[in-house]
């Protein structure tokens, strides 16, 4: 009876009786569980808020705050993509709780993933308690979503963090906080062209750039922008290698 049993459970394992058992194949490298993303880096000598980076090397760092129509923000990482740039995304945390799946597919694009706060209000005008919140909620989600908390973290509606959360973001393990030397003031809608102007027209070695997903004049202002880097020769990368 026991010879029985395992002679079936050998045919039903084989395409024919005489074929020999093999072990099944390892899954693919893609097929995979990824690792954690990368989590935020300490770059010694450099302030706690990162305006640009080395004006001695050709390389700019576009970012994009993360948040609006995902489909915009698809055609934007594409679009980097097909230009060969990588960029730096800063997400709210509550649009990556709408759209978890963008968490994966900026990173596995080869860009940055940053906190831009969980609901994106003014964090720099409230209390210590609330902008605590508003910090820890994104990370948070962030290391539910991809294993960090993210590369970077950039306050929500300003340029720069005060003081208070300054601190906070270092608390909460962001050594640095990204603001920013170029705004495209495409989130005022101004048409492709005038996105196009202002950032070629204050760009330089070394520059972070703010732009916005959510926008459609930000993505037909984005090929535009690529190809005259590519011409000046400035390569567009993620903010930790603009700063590696």
């Amino acid at each position: 009876m026991l010879r029985a049993t395992a002679g079936l459970a050998f045919t039903a394992g084989c395409a024919t009786s005489g074929a020999v058992a093999r072990p099944a194949p390892s899954p693919s490298p893609s097929a995979r569980r990824p690792g954690p993303a990368p989590g935020p880096r300490r770059f010694p000598g450099r302030p706690a808020q990162l305006t640009h980076g080395p004006r001695t090397r050709p390389r700019v760092a576009l970012t994009f705050h993360g948040n609006g129509d995902p489909a915009t923000a698809t055609a934007l990482l594409r679009a980097a993509e097909e230009h060969g740039a990588h960029v730096t995304v800063l997400a709210v945390g509550t649009w990556l709780d709408e759209h978890p799946g963008l968490a994966r597919r900026i990173l596995d694009g080869g860009h940055d993933l940053g906190n831009h706060t969980l609901h994106h209000l003014g964090v720099n005008d409230m209390s210590e308690a609330d902008a605590l919140a508003e910090i820890e909620g994104c990370a948070d989600r962030l290391r539910r979503l991809t294993g960090s908390i993210g590369s970077w973290f950039r306050p929500s509606r300003a340029a720069r963090a005060s003081p208070l959360v300054e601190g906070l973001a270092r608390r909460v393990g962001y050594p640095h906080v990204l603001s920013y030397d170029v705004d495209s003031l495409d989130f005022t809608s101004p048409g492709a062209p005038a996105i196009t102007r202002k950032v070629l027209g204050e760009v330089r070695n070394g520059s972070v750039v703010s732009l916005h997903f959510g926008y459609a004049d930000t993505v037909a202002a984005l090929p535009a922008v690529l190809e005259e880097l590519d011409r000046r020769g400035l390569a567009a990368v993620t903010t930790t290698e603009l700063f590696s």
